[in-house]
């Protein structure tokens, strides 16, 4: 197997005397998709607001490709590959979706995110920007402002903006949520053609099952914080204790 290109070392944090996550440690491997499940309140995006530098641990420690990350802050580790997706399409929400998308570029190229730049940089930023639009079929709403595209369509974007930033590891947390049937399937396929990209490292947060069904290679089971299981997914569904914990709890099919 491949070295893992991320780790959680006993990840824990505290928030007064609730120990929101405690000593989770876990290892990601390229090519892989991770879908980490658990009851409501079980610390599964606290879980990754840790990694992703939201919120900065209280003890143990984020590791990629053997760097220690557990300090830096979340546009630092953006930088070096670890990139999550929720509600990007805020940062601005009065331009175009291909000028969002056409600043992801140029801040992924280390350019930032200056509005303005040198014209013969702009068409070859506008190419690459074009191919993401393309790629997550975007290109009939390319010039509607962000905030002016449907729910499907914004969820669409926040997926678009991380492939331009071209990182490492890509973090969905709960990506079809207020989707509706029709549409939840266009950014499932996005996610599972990132998925084909060996070179790559899928966390998913998610509740419904047929999505986990759909995409994991494996599932890490969180509870109370804690790390109750982790494995194939066969193998961690027909575990008796998860069954317990787990299946137990989850009502129409929901984790």
């Amino acid at each position: 197997m491949k070295q893992p290109s991320l780790v959680t070392r006993d990840l824990t944090i505290r928030f007064g005397g609730h120990v929101a996550v405690n000593r989770v440690s876990c290892s990601f491997h390229p090519g892989e998709l991770t879908v980490i499940v658990g009851p409501n309140g079980a610390g599964k995006t606290t879980y990754f607001n840790l990694i992703s530098g939201q919120l900065t641990a209280t003890a143990g420690q984020v590791l990629k490709d053997g760097r220690d990350l557990t300090r830096l802050a979340p546009s630092a580790r953006a930088r070096l590959g670890v990139g999550r997706a929720f509600q990007l399409t805020n940062l601005f929400p009065h331009l175009s979706v291909l000028e969002n998308i056409r600043l992801a570029v140029q801040a992924a190229s280390g350019d930032g995110w200056r509005l303005l730049r040198p014209a013969a940089g702009i068409t070859r930023l506008i190419d690459k920007a074009e191919h993401y639009l393309e790629t997550t079929r975007l290109t009939g709403v390319a010039h509607q402002t962000a905030a002016a595209l449907s729910h499907g369509d914004q969820r669409k974007l926040e997926v678009a903006l991380l492939m331009a930033m071209e990182p490492d590891i890509y973090m969905f947390d709960e990506p079809t949520a207020g989707m509706s049937l029709d549409h939840a399937p266009d950014v499932l396929d996005l996610i599972a053609t990132i998925k084909t990209d060996r070179s790559k490292t899928v966390l998913l947060v998610e509740h419904k099952m047929e999505v986990v069904r759909q995409l994991a290679d494996r599932i890490v089971v969180l509870h109370n914080g804690e790390l109750l299981a982790d494995g194939a997914p066969d193998e961690v569904m027909n575990s008796q204790i998860v069954r317990d914990v787990y299946l137990g709890t989850a009502t129409e099919e929901t984790a």
